[in-house]
């Protein structure tokens, strides 16, 4: 599916460019709008009628939260951006969770309620926090109504970062839905990005997660201490390097056309704690449940035994979010705890120690959250923590991990030095925009290094089978 419509995306994107530039300005969102559904259509033709009816149901009662709250009667306002919530909920909790639901109680009742097993509507768990924002933003003040329901429609369905994020709020693009402008340097910078994160996701996650693929897959007796840990450091960069890449690529294409999205990552794997990692990891996710849970919930403002149920409401809601099984409940949970820790006591303790204990103890935990998220299974967690620890009676280190170590020391090499800002730093300082014969000179030489890039991941795409976008599933 993913090797399929990365290839799709290719030949799909340079016909709905031109056909965007060619368009008059007022039929452009009518373009993007239409154009988001065929490229929906094209891997879940079914549920393009839920995405309308998404989109149908908010708009309407964003219109009605506008009307109320210009009336003065914010009561009703509220009461249809509940609605709004519900129905959105709604949909979600059925489409993801209903299996998950029934067969828990099916298991704790010995009873045979009914399992659907619905196909997962691609985005879903995106689009409808995109679509909450809009109607939440409208009560609160925070936006104002969007007329023209084709303009929210592209705002809902637009293609570029439907699939896998980042969630865009509405009030961050509410004005270029109206009016934007796209020069050539916005378009350079959008090919600069979307190359950067197509690179990110073919050269780099590709060949990380197939290590990792094989390792997790080893019986018992080729497991050891150094294997397992090995192999949720490539599980680590696998799921960095994909999602960020993804991330990039849909920041890179809204800026081709006009849209200026938010950063989602932020050099993750550099921080220091876990409060820092989450501050970089998935920036927009955790922005929307800061902003739309924690906030209203009382954040910070009601004191700290109260601050710490917050966090721990936001934490089961965020590792719930991710998937309908108990492995992300326990996960969300695992950092929410982590994250009270550091508020209470750790993070005073850990200024005590140097940068680089502080950075040691943020990867050692957030690479154990790595094998509680990775393993649907909580068992099959346990068991490969087991490794990690030695406790399952498996060597220290045996050939098995020797001989992946040897072969892909290259690559981990790359990987670690690709996670900090150092590359971008370097590319900087080597290719400034200081004179217009340095700025002649720096531009061919980034075309001709986008141009590699751009022809390795093709050809990587078209010889190989392995290309899930690990974010898909949720």
């Amino acid at each position: 599916m993913v090797f399929s419509s990365l290839l799709f995306l290719f030949r799909f994107l340079p016909i709905v460019l031109i056909m965007y530039f060619l368009a008059p300005k007022k039929a452009r969102n009518t373009l993007l709008f239409l154009s988001s559904l065929i490229f929906y259509a094209w891997g879940e033709p079914v549920y393009i009628v839920l995405m309308l009816f998404s989109t149908f149901v908010d708009y309407t009662l964003g219109y009605f939260v506008s009307y109320y709250i210009s009336k003065q009667q914010r009561k009703k306002a509220k009461w249809c951006m509940i609605t709004s919530a519900v129905i959105n909920l709604s949909l979600l909790a059925f489409f993801k969770y209903w299996d998950f639901f029934m067969g828990s109680i099916n298991s704790l009742f010995s009873l045979n309620l009914p399992l659907f097993h619905l196909a997962l509507p691609i985005g879903i768990s995106f689009y409808t926090f995109q679509t909450m924002s809009y109607t939440i933003d409208l009560y609160l003040g925070n936006a104002t109504f969007q007329k023209n329901i084709i303009s929210f429609g592209a705002y809902v369905s637009l293609f570029p970062q439907l699939i896998a994020g980042p969630i865009v709020q509405y009030k961050t693009i509410a004005e270029q839905l109206n009016k934007r402008t796209c020069t050539f340097e916005e378009f350079a910078l959008g090919i600069h990005y979307f190359i950067i994160g197509l690179g990110k996701k073919v050269l780099l996650a590709n060949n990380i997660g197939q290590v990792w693929t094989s390792i997790s897959s080893l019986p018992k007796d080729q497991q050891s201490v150094a294997t397992a840990w090995l192999g949720i450091i490539c599980f680590a960069f696998q799921i960095y390097f994909d999602f960020s890449g993804y991330s990039d690529m849909a920041i890179g294409l809204g800026h081709m056309f006009g849209f200026r999205f938010l950063k989602n990552f932020d050099y993750p794997y550099i921080s220091k704690s876990i409060t820092e990692f989450w501050r970089r990891w998935h920036i927009s996710l955790g922005t929307w449940f800061k902003e739309y849970v924690y906030i209203p919930l009382g954040g910070n403002k009601k004191g700290l035994k109260r601050q710490f149920i917050n966090i721990g409401i936001v934490w089961f809601l965020t590792g719930f979010w991710h998937g309908a099984s108990w492995n992300f409940v326990v996960w969300g949970m695992y950092f929410g705890v982590l994250l009270i820790m550091e508020k209470w006591f750790l993070l005073s303790f850990l200024k005590k120690f140097s940068n680089s204990y502080s950075h040691l103890y943020a990867l050692f935990f957030i690479l154990i959250g790595w094998v509680i998220f990775a393993f649907d299974s909580l068992s099959d967690g346990i068991h490969y923590l087991s490794y990690m620890f030695g406790t399952s009676s498996v060597p220290l280190f045996n050939t098995d991990f020797l001989y992946l170590l040897y072969n892909n020391a290259i690559l981990l090499i790359m990987l670690c030095f690709a996670s900090t800002p150092i590359p971008s730093n370097i590319a900087n300082k080597l290719l400034p925009y200081h004179t217009t014969y340095v700025a002649k000179r720096t531009t061919l030489t980034r075309c001709i290094f986008y141009g590699i890039v751009f022809l390795l991941c093709v050809a990587y795409l078209v010889d190989s089978t392995y290309n899930p976008f690990l974010y898909f599933r949720f």
